[in-house]
């Protein structure tokens, strides 16, 4: 603590000068009417971005899904509803005022629809990062669950009824 001269008052100086740096998780959905070239320029853009401001420490490219529900944004030309787009996600470190650049950079960004962000540690992303390629080995299969399922029961009662 520091005393004013002018004043018997302490002043604290405790002011956060956002230089700690830390471990952020930006996850945002594109625009999924880009064509495939636009969408992995709109990506590279948010990727410099961050790596301009710091260290990147995981990252999944865009990959089209189908959304939860619908995203409704009012645009010049009017209501836009998404039911599907582009979602990647980038894992990075850096300080406060830098994050704060990050985050309003992509809140201007227009091709972004929805981001969030938040805070992490290196350890979870790594994980993430790992359970996501693992997913991504395992076969999809045309059939659900329930479809599977019911098969095998048709089949089993097949050969108990002989």
């Amino acid at each position: 603590m520091a005393k004013n001269q002018d004043e018997d008052v302490l002043v604290h100086e405790t002011e956060d000068t956002g230089a700690e740096a830390r471990v952020y998780e930006l996850g945002f959905h594109l625009d999924p009417e880009l064509p495939t070239e636009e969408v992995k320029k709109a990506y590279q853009a948010v990727r410099e971005r961050i790596a301009g401001a710091g260290t990147i420490v995981a990252e999944i490219e865009p990959e089209k899904i189908q959304l939860a529900y619908t995203i409704s944004r009012q645009e010049v030309a009017g209501r836009r509803d998404f039911t599907t787009a582009y979602f990647a996600w980038i894992v990075y470190e850096t300080d406060a005022l830098k994050h704060a650049e990050v985050i309003a950079a992509a809140n201007a960004d227009k091709l972004i629809i929805r981001f969030i962000d938040l805070v992490t540690d290196k350890d979870t992303a790594r994980h993430a990062l790992e359970v996501h390629e693992l997913m991504a080995k395992v076969p999809e299969t045309e059939s659900s669950p329930e479809e599977v399922l019911n098969t095998e029961l048709d089949a089993a009662l097949e050969s108990a009824a002989v």
